[in-house]
């Protein structure tokens, strides 16, 4: 290790150090655990922070906020209601056929109405929001009709009513449920193709593994994102595994006695953001040259999930399993992609997908991290449009916008 990687090691050993204390020394030794395991995957990413002081990194956060038309996108807005009464947000982009949309406004043909347009669901990944899909949502709108929704206590959408009110810890299983309701408000009839990334790939799959008979009837097409369905317990996340192993045996009770005092963790994350930020990076992307706008938008969603929901979710993952709901999408065209340097669900587990699903097209992105649809959104939009066309979601013919326009922010009523 150089003299420079290894100053920077130090420091970020020394904030992890200070980090241990106050609100993390509650949580006993295990978390000065995470923190060591942290500073160990931060020292990566220290030098430059290291070399550039505080007060100019936040005003550069604050130009980037304010210049960055990332999350602009605005669509209908609606909502959905969960089994324990949980209030999903959703919005819909609707196709415009004077666009080139291939699915027109509803309309009586001869006294009897037009078919249901095909309706693209995209469901977002951990500590994320349906913002993630952002140039995915530029490119499509109004080629197909598509919702894009706020998994519970995510985004837009309210705290999970089980976990607040009961104490009931969150499932993939329930987040099928979500999604099912979703689908129930937004698109209750007609043809879907499914959309998920990484915990949204999940709830993709709960949802097979709930409804196999809307899948059979209706789905049309899915893309699995950056997703796992099962053995995330194995994961090392480019650590050492004896450290993952230590830090995974202590890291939900970590959790929990953290997301009961929120309140003053929430400050320690604050004073500890340009840590965090560099962390978020590592595990978010694998390029070099990513915009730095976009790495920050990402940082903005990842930081914006409260630490008690971050406490609440992370089980679910260890018990995650729906390898057998997979056979409900043998059938379907499949779309399975994956960054080959992805940290977080490694794209071994999207090989895993694939092999079961013979007849699905794989695509493993080079220089790419978790969130692959930020970080290669062509390739991603690409691909996507390849699979509506296989799913006669849109024509060969249609058009696929320019996958970073922004320019049209909002819809009608939006």
């Amino acid at each position: 290790m150089s003299e420079s990687s290894a100053a920077a090691t130090a420091a970020v050993v020394e904030a992890a150090e200070r980090a241990a204390s106050g609100t993390w020394r509650r949580a006993g030794l295990a978390g000065a655990a995470i923190g060591v395991v942290a500073a160990g995957a931060a020292a990566g990413v220290a030098i430059e922070r290291l070399t550039v002081g505080r007060g100019m990194r936040k005003k550069a956060r604050l130009a980037l906020d304010a210049s960055g038309p990332y999350g602009a996108l605005r669509g209908l807005p609606g909502k959905a209601y969960a089994e324990d009464g949980t209030e999903l947000y959703y919005e819909v982009d609707e196709a415009d056929p004077e666009a080139g949309g291939t699915t027109p406004r509803r309309r009586r043909l001869f006294g009897r109405k037009a078919p249901a347009p095909v309706t693209v669901v995209f469901s977002h990944g951990y500590c994320l929001g349906q913002d993630s899909w952002h140039f995915q949502r530029a490119a499509l709108r109004g080629v197909v009709r598509c919702v894009y929704w706020d998994q519970r206590s995510h985004g837009r959408s309210g705290r999970g009513v089980e976990q607040v009110e009961d104490g009931v810890p969150v499932s993939i299983d329930r987040l099928g449920g979500d999604l099912s309701a979703v689908i129930d408000a937004a698109a209750p009839e007609g043809p879907l193709v499914l959309v998920g990334h990484s915990m949204g790939g999940m709830t993709v799959m709960a949802l097979a593994d709930r409804c196999p008979e809307l899948i059979r009837d209706r789905v049309v097409g899915v893309a699995l994102i950056g997703t796992s369905s099962g053995k995330l317990g194995e994961v090392n996340y480019g650590l050492p595994m004896a450290g993952v192993n230590a830090v995974r045996r202590v890291l939900p009770g970590v959790l929990k006695a953290l997301g009961q005092r929120a309140e003053l963790v929430e400050k320690g994350r604050r004073a500890t953001a340009d840590l965090f930020a560099g962390i978020i990076k590592r595990y978010s992307f694998a390029s070099r040259d990513v915009d730095p706008a976009v790495a920050r938008f990402a940082e903005r969603m990842i930081e914006g999930t409260p630490i008690d929901v971050v406490a609440e979710f992370y089980p679910a993952f260890e018990e995650h399993d729906k390898a057998d709901a997979l056979e409900h999408f043998a059938d379907l065209p499949v779309l399975v992609l994956a960054g080959e340097h992805d940290l977080v669900t490694p794209s071994d587990h999207s090989e895993t997908i694939a092999g079961q699903l013979p007849d699905a097209e794989y695509v493993l992105v080079p220089d790419a991290g978790h969130l692959v649809m930020l970080e290669h959104p062509e390739v991603v939009t690409d691909r996507l449009a390849d699979l509506l066309v296989r799913a006669g979601a849109v024509p060969t013919a249609a058009t696929v916008g320019i996958y970073g326009d922004t320019g049209n922010t909002a819809q009608p009523g939006g």
